[in-house]
This record gives C-alpha cells, structure tokens and sequence, in this order.
C-alpha cells in the first residue's frame, strides 16, 4: 500500500492549491515519524507537489564510536560510515527512511489520515469558493429528483448544488438531466459537508437575469433601485437611468420586447413591471400601480399611508388579480396603499332615497326593498323585474308600478 500513490491521485483529482498540500502532507508524515521515533526534530520532509512524491531524510551529528548519549541526534561513525563511506566524525549524517520501514499498519493508518485531511481541505475549499460566488447564477443539471429538493451537478465545476422545493417557481417541473439555471441564495455547513442552496424565487435571481439580457445594467448605466416578486405570477421591478439619453424602462423591455421575453419564459410566465425610479414619492407611487391610471394621491409621510383615487373601470386593474398588483406596488414603494374610488357626482346627486318615495310607494314595499338591500332608488333600478320577483315576497304588477314610479324620477331629472 503505497502512500506516494495515494498522494498522486488526490493531486490530480482535487483542486487544492499546492503550499496547502504540501503542508498536510508533511504533517502526516512527522505523525509518522513521531509515532516510531517518538520525536520528528531531526527529520527532514521532502514533498515534489510536480511528481506527486516525497522523500524522508533522517538527520544525525556523527560521533567518536561510544560517544552517543542521544540516539535521536547522534550516530556513531562506524554506523556512518556503513550508510556512506566518505562520512567523518563531526558532519552532518543524512539516512533517507522508506515507507515501508514503518510497517503495514502504521502506513494504512497514515494514508487513511491522509485521505480524510484532503477530504477536509476540499470542503473547505468547496465552501470558500461558493461564499465568494453568492449572489452568481449558475447552470446545472438536474442530477437527482428528491421529494423536498433536486440535487443539481454545476456545470462549470461538477460540484453538487440543493435547489429545495420552496425556492423553486411554482410552475416549475424539472426531469433527471434537465439544465436548471439558479441564483447561488446562500452556503450552509451541515454536519461538516458544505451545502449550497440555489434559488428561483429569490430576488436576485430575477436581477442577475436582467443584468444577462440588459448590457446597461451590467455596464452601470442603469441601476436597478428595487425588486418585489410574487415568484411565477408577477414582478416589479424600478429602475434608474444615469444617463438622460437612456431610456431605463425601453432599455429593459427591449425592442418589441426581446429582452424581456426571455427572462418572462425563464419565470414561468411571470408578468413583470418595469418602473422608472423617481425621488418623487407620488409620482413613484402612480407609476408602480400600473397599469391602472390614478388621479389623485393624498400622502400621509408620517404613517407611510397612500389614498389613492382612481376612476371605477380602474380600480380592479389597481389592486390587480389576487391583490398582486396592489401588495407589490405597497413593497416596491414602502407605502401602505389604499384604494379609493372617484365619487361619481352624476350617481352622488341623481341617487334618491327610498324613504323620499313615502307618499308613492307603501311603507311595507319599502321595507320588503330595505330587506335585500335595496335602500335607494338606483340599487332597485340596478336589478332586474325578475330578480326583485324572486328575491322579494312581492307581486310582479307590485314591482312593475314600483320601477315606474322610480324611473320617471330619474326621466323627470
């Protein structure tokens, strides 16, 4: 069992520096030495990190024959003299040790040692190298397809990368081979193995895929002030330009959106928003509610509250499906957003009262509209003669002479 070849093969197979190895290699060895001499202070450790071999010298003050008090440091000269004939008392002896002088045993033992100090090194390597690259999208292949996570290969250094299911895109599915691109979210120590942890949902990830597709990003000419995501479904993300000639929001998108495409495909289909970035708070805040068009903002500075009014047809685009639209705008710009519609001056003033038709209408038929909710003119003339027919304990004549009463209200107005 030859240690000399176990050394060769972890040097070309392990992407450690070579001072690092040469220092392990040599404290392994000196164990070595100290265990069959009990001391390695006159020993010398010789590594060639280029051959991927070594040699161990032992080092000893030649002495007058029966003038050695300490083995350790001394030799006599006739046994020099037997290991080189042209010694003399006085000089220095150099013996080279062979591995096999220290038995089986102890040199299974030490290339065992051996073999779990570069698995070390290699992790920590591992770890040191991925710590520097958090924050880097990496490509990789989908290597193993586990029920809380996939085990991807990096492609670049075929290490082995987490992407845990709760970082992945909802709509999302990956197959044994497929290439995963992920954004490198952060680098744990579990039981002394290092982890990296890839991420899709992560706000980097969608930075760093617009850094790839928009050079100005990359070249700084565009910031990207702030990302909010609400990972497969939308995204918003301000943007600032530190060139007047640039327009941030047209460089983002792309010509006819091609630049943009590419990361929306990425996503799953996420519907991203890109804002132009001002100071100007309201302003800020009428842009990130797009696509509705806002009419008027009170801000409240302290509270960091918005009322914002908008026009009814715009109101659902506002607070967009699910809420998506509003949550996103309200974290994108740090103000809590809240929705109001434009009073409608023709409904404020043209609505009427249904207790003002008292002396047309009896008081229980307006008790019976009050009971399904019908308490002005307008909420009645909103719902069809069938509809009241079969929501009321009313007669269908009732209701028609009911709706005409109402109507030539309106008619007369």
């Amino acid at each position: 069992m030859n240690l000399v070849d176990t050394f060769s093969d972890f040097k070309t197979g392990k992407n450690i520096d070579r001072p690092t190895m040469v220092r392990v290699l040599e404290d392994v060895f000196r164990t070595l030495i100290k265990k069959k001499y009990g001391s390695d202070e006159n020993f010398d450790v010789i590594v060639n990190t280029t051959k991927g071999d070594l040699e161990l010298w032992r080092v000893r003050e030649i002495v007058p024959d029966g003038e050695v008090t300490d083995d350790r440091s001394q030799i006599s000269i006739s046994e020099a003299l037997s290991i080189d004939e042209d010694y003399e008392i006085g000089e220095e002896c150099y013996e080279q040790l062979h591995l096999e002088d220290f038995g089986r045993r102890a040199i299974m033992a030490a290339r065992q040692t051996l073999i779990s100090r570069i698995m070390e090194l290699e992790k920590d390597e591992i770890y040191k190298r991925y710590v520097e690259r958090v924050g880097d999208i990496v490509l990789g292949e989908a290597h193993q397809i586990l029920k809380r996570e996939i085990l991807v290969l990096d492609d670049s250094t075929g290490n082995e990368l987490v992407l845990p299911r709760n970082e992945m895109i909802r709509g999302d599915f990956f197959r044994k081979g497929d290439m995963i691109k992920g954004v490198i979210k952060k680098v744990e120590m579990r039981n002394n193995n290092p982890i990296v942890i890839l991420s899709r949902t992560d706000q980097l990830f969608l930075e760093k895929l617009l850094e790839q597709e928009v050079p100005e990003i990359e070249d700084g000419l565009i910031t990207v002030k702030n990302i909010v995501r609400m990972p497969g479904e939308r995204a918003k993300v301000a943007v600032e330009s530190y060139d007047d000639r640039i327009d941030p929001v047209g460089a983002c998108v792309g010509m006819k959106g091609s630049r943009i495409h590419g990361i929306v495909r990425e996503l799953r289909n996420e519907n991203i928003d890109i804002v132009n970035y001002t100071n100007n708070q309201t302003l800020f805040i009428q842009r990130s509610l797009t696509p509705a068009k806002v009419t008027n903002i009170d801000l409240d500075e302290e509270q960091n509250r918005a009322a914002v009014y908008l026009d009814p047809d715009q109101v659902s685009l506002a607070i967009g499906k699910g809420g998506t639209n509003i949550k996103l705008a309200s974290r994108l710009t740090g103000f809590e957003i809240d929705v109001f519609r434009n009073n409608d001056e023709f409904d404020t003033i043209d609505d009427v009262d249904l207790d003002e038709f008292i002396d047309e209408i009896e008081d229980w038929i307006i008790d019976e509209l009050k009971r399904i909710g019908c308490d002005s003119a307008r909420s009645v003339l909103d719902l069809s003669k069938e509809e009241l027919v079969r929501r009321t304990d009313l007669e269908e004549e009732t209701v028609s002479d009911v709706l005409k009463i109402l109507e030539s209200e309106f008619d007369e107005n």
